[in-house]
């Protein structure tokens, strides 16, 4: 009986640090950071102490006893992203420009299924297990369904027609305005490369956001627009 117990406690452990890596790993990508922005942010404004490390190792799932501090400086720093950069812009113009500049081209916080900030308490409890993922965040891309997925990208958003058809109204379509993103994506839509799970679990909000602006179905919800990609998928794998 204990053993089983103890497998059960250890399985939701190693489930809560995969989940706590999807999530922040997801969050950079959507925001096009680097491991140093949040530990940047938190030493700036006094939220709370994470080292750059600790943002790596935790987006890798290698993390295993991060201390409570870096739950707080996550959701202190998730806090004011929430409240917006205007909040923050006057302390950080004059000395640190580069920091503000990051934050300006792209800044979303973590919210919840409740439509409020991820606090301290739900990173922690994401972490060991005991809270699933926002549902906005819990779709788990594996690397071998990236490549078939991206085929099935270019297919949907084109309409199944050439690049060079439809180039204008799907680049207009596409949300980002970041230049490496957008790079990324026409090179992914013109079949040129593929992208990774972990840049499709970033980039899938912002993908059916596109897919909403050019097609007429009607299907609601990202859920069921990557279980569309899915399928595809495996129709073109028999």
């Amino acid at each position: 009986m204990n053993d089983v117990l103890t497998a059960g406690f250890r399985d939701r452990l190693a489930s809560g640090r995969r989940a706590m890596a999807h999530l922040i790993h997801v969050w950079h990508e959507r925001n096009g950071w680097s491991h140093k922005v949040l530990p940047a942010l938190s030493e700036t404004l006094d939220l709370g102490r994470v080292h750059n490390s600790q943002i790596s190792n935790l987006r890798n799932g290698k993390l295993s006893s991060p201390s409570p501090e870096v739950f707080l400086a996550l959701a202190q720093a998730n806090y004011v992203l929430y409240q917006g950069i205007g909040v923050i812009r006057d302390r950080l113009i004059n000395d640190h420009p580069e920091l503000l500049k990051v934050l300006l081209d792209s800044a979303e916080p973590l919210i919840g299924d409740n439509h409020e900030p991820l606090t301290g308490g739900d990173f922690f409890e994401i972490f060991v297990g005991l809270s699933p993922l926002p549902s906005s965040f819990d779709w788990f891309i594996e690397e071998d369904e990236a490549t078939y997925i991206s085929a099935a990208l270019a297919d949907y958003l084109c309409d199944f027609k050439p690049w060079r058809q439809c180039r204008e109204a799907v680049m207009n379509a596409y949300p980002v305005l970041k230049p490496l993103r957008r790079e990324r994506f026409a090179a992914v839509m013109a079949g040129l490369k593929d992208y990774t799970a972990e840049e499709l679990d970033g980039e899938l909000l912002d993908l059916y956001a596109t897919y909403q602006k050019l097609s007429s179905s009607d299907l609601r919800g990202v859920d069921a627009f990557l279980n569309e990609l899915r399928r595809n998928k495996v129709l073109n794998t028999r």
